[in-house]
């Protein structure tokens, strides 16, 4: 699966934006999808992740209660809202997959997933 990452741009603080993680290829419904970011001079921080059916969410504890993911198998797409944004979220986002069985938990740690997009960049002014 290939994914591209798009929707960053630069924001408000208090504003919200939309990423969108689309996949080409096929069986996207195997995969489970996961938001990174990396800010500069930073490590690379889990942000959301969301299972093959969109059951089964997780949030890092930073953006937890602000953004939300969700998906769409039938259009090949992750969407991450990202609402009351702080100058701390400004990072680059990165989209990734690992493909596992239906019944699986969406996993946190960036080594687990195998498909990377390139990333895209979230700037939020105070």
């Amino acid at each position: 699966v290939q994914l591209q990452a798009s929707g960053g741009g630069l924001v408000q603080a208090g504003g919200s934006l939309r990423l969108s993680c689309g996949a080409s290829g096929y069986q996207f419904s195997r995969y489970t999808v996961a938001w990174f970011r990396q800010a500069p001079g930073k490590e690379r921080e889990f942000v959301a992740s969301i299972s093959r059916s969109g059951a089964n969410l997780l949030y890092g504890s930073s953006v937890k209660d602000r953004f939300t993911i969700s998906r769409d198998n039938a259009r090949k797409w992750v969407a991450l809202q990202m609402n009351s944004l702080k100058p701390e979220d400004t990072a680059v986002y990165y989209c990734a997959a690992l493909q596992q069985i239906l019944s699986a938990p969406p996993p946190s740690r960036s080594g687990d997933y195998d498909y990377w997009g390139q990333g895209t960049l979230v700037t939020v002014s105070s």
